[in-house]
């Protein structure tokens, strides 16, 4: 599996919180935070810099993407004249990162915070480890970057905390990771820390989250240890459980076509390629789209219906891949099991008759009842090439955009 592939899995069915939402439970839990305010209109930026404390102050962007600051989302302003400046060059104005499509996100609020004199960063995360079930505390010296950066260059880096179900996080634990750093901290920094720990897994069990980072986690040349970059993602399958803080989904940040596929109850993230793919299954997905990139070729979407797709679901992915212009051709690739592949391909040609399209389309099944639904295929009078494996799929999709 690519680590793109990876990335777009994880960010199938949570709820991303902005990053001043996450820090407002932070401070509920008692976790140090910048002290900053939200504002969505750059003239306030003025006002509420004067209220906090600087220089220098930081002015973020605060949307649903990661590498914010590469492209021009996070900025550190040293004269309080230049705030309103760096406010009204965010707001209303698209951020485009690697995360984001090429249609980027718009910003519609900024947090202006107190910038804080940096000793020491780290990284601490606490995430769902998939292999063993368990939630896993991820810690490491060296913060402020891609976590995924030093992971590929210093694996060594990485240190692993698995809290037991049962027992919970255990301050050992902490210790496990801290003493393993060099130099060593203070211990009134070491305490601080072993009690951030601590909340971060209570938060993560309290909220259902799939993931609590913090990056940086830094102390300050005073001696104070505060969590500077923080993100929260909360499982959308404990939505039942969780209706207040899910009350806090911001759509008006999201990519319209996500938030289409949201309500239409598919799994949708668009990406900046020209294949649309539509599948059903998130890991036949990721592997779609991995042999997509392996052609030369680029997926324009994940787009997952489920394994249960039936007519409407099938014509709504269809619906929602081809409202995006750069799409230049589209793979299906679906996979007969729950649903047998001679109503899979039914349920395909009914959707292909109700809709318009004009790109080329490549169809390739697998599964129960296969050759039945490959033969519905060939005797329809739709135009289509099906391929009879993915590897040829990706290569005739290929072709259609080269």
């Amino acid at each position: 599996m690519s680590s793109q592939a990876l990335s777009f899995f994880r960010s199938v069915n949570k709820l991303n919180l902005h990053e001043y939402q996450a820090k407002n439970i932070f401070r509920q839990f008692g976790i140090p935070v910048p002290h900053g305010l939200l504002v969505n209109e750059p003239g306030r930026a003025f006002q509420a810099a004067r209220s906090i404390k600087g220089p220098p102050w930081v002015v973020k962007a605060q949307v649903h993407a990661g590498a914010r600051g590469k492209a021009g989302g996070v900025k550190i302003v040293n004269d309080l004249d230049v705030v309103e400046q760096a406010a009204q060059s965010m707001i209303g104005q698209r951020i485009i990162t690697n995360q984001t499509g090429p249609a980027g996100v718009m910003v519609n609020q900024v947090l202006v915070e107190e910038g804080v004199e940096i000793e020491r960063e780290f990284y601490l995360s606490m995430a769902i480890n998939r292999r063993n079930a368990r939630p896993t505390m991820i810690f490491s010296p060296v913060g402020g970057v891609e976590i995924e950066e030093v992971m590929l260059e210093y694996p060594d880096l990485i240190l692993i905390e698995r809290p037991d179900p049962v027992t919970g996080w255990m301050p050992f634990q902490a210790r496990n990771l801290l003493y393993r750093l060099d130099p060593l901290p203070s211990p009134e920094a070491i305490d601080n820390i072993t009690f951030i720990a601590a909340q971060v897994f209570e938060i993560f069990l309290r909220y259902d989250c799939s993931l609590i980072e913090i990056n940086p986690l830094v102390i300050t040349r005073e001696g104070k240890v505060i969590a500077l970059d923080v993100k929260i993602s909360i499982d959308d399958n404990a939505s039942f459980r969780q209706e207040k803080i899910f009350q806090l989904d911001d759509k008006a940040g999201k990519d319209p076509l996500e938030l289409q596929a949201e309500e239409y109850g598919i799994n949708y993230i668009h990406l900046d390629g020209n294949v649309g793919v539509l599948v059903n299954g998130a890991g036949l997905a990721m592997a779609t789209m991995d042999i997509i990139k392996q052609t030369g070729a680029r997926p324009a979407n994940f787009l997952d219906v489920g394994g249960g797709a039936n007519e409407e679901t099938i014509s709504r992915g269809f619906e929602i891949i081809l409202k995006d212009r750069h799409v230049k051709a589209i793979l299906i690739n679906i996979f007969g099991g729950i649903l047998r592949c001679d109503e899979l391909a039914k349920g395909v040609l009914a959707a292909l008759k109700r809709m318009e399209i004009h790109v080329p389309l490549v169809i390739r099944l697998q599964g129960t009842r296969v050759e039945e639904g490959r033969e519905i295929l060939k005797n329809s009078d739709l135009k289509f090439l099906v391929a009879k494996d993915l590897a040829e799929a990706a290569k005739l999709v290929a072709e259609q955009v080269s």
